[in-house]
C-alpha cells in the first residue's frame, strides 16, 4: 500500500505537539517518563515503549496511513547528539 505524505515536516510537528499537549497529563505518569510516544497526527492514536521502531511498527500495524510524530516522554528532545536531553518535568 503506497502512501503520499498530506503534511509537510512543519505540519506534522505542529499537529504533534499539539496532540501531544493535549493527552499530556495521560503520558506523563512516573513510569512513563523518558519513555518513547509515537503519535498518529491524523487519529491522535499512540504507542509507548523504549524502542522507537517497535512503537512505530505497532502504531503503523493499526494506522498503516499514519503520520507520526514522536517525543521523549518528559523530555526536550526524542535523542540529543553531541549534547544532553533536558527533562521538562519532575
Amino acid at each position: 500500500m503506497s502512501h503520499i505524505t498530506s503534511y509537510s515536516g512543519e505540519d506534522i510537528a505542529r499537529l504533534g505537539k499539539a496532540l501531544y499537549y493535549k493527552i499530556q497529563t495521560q503520558l506523563e505518569s512516573v513510569e512513563n517518563i523518558g519513555k518513547l510516544v509515537a503519535i498518529d497526527v491524523d487519529s491522535g492514536d499512540y504507542e509507548i515503549g523504549d524502542d522507537l521502531l517497535v512503537i512505530s511498527s505497532q502504531l503503523k500495524a493499526r494506522r498503516p496511513l499514519a503520520e507520526m510524530w514522536a517525543e521523549r516522554i518528559g523530555f526536550n528532545a526524542v535523542y540529543s547528539v553531541g549534547g544532553t536531553l533536558t527533562r521538562t518535568v519532575l
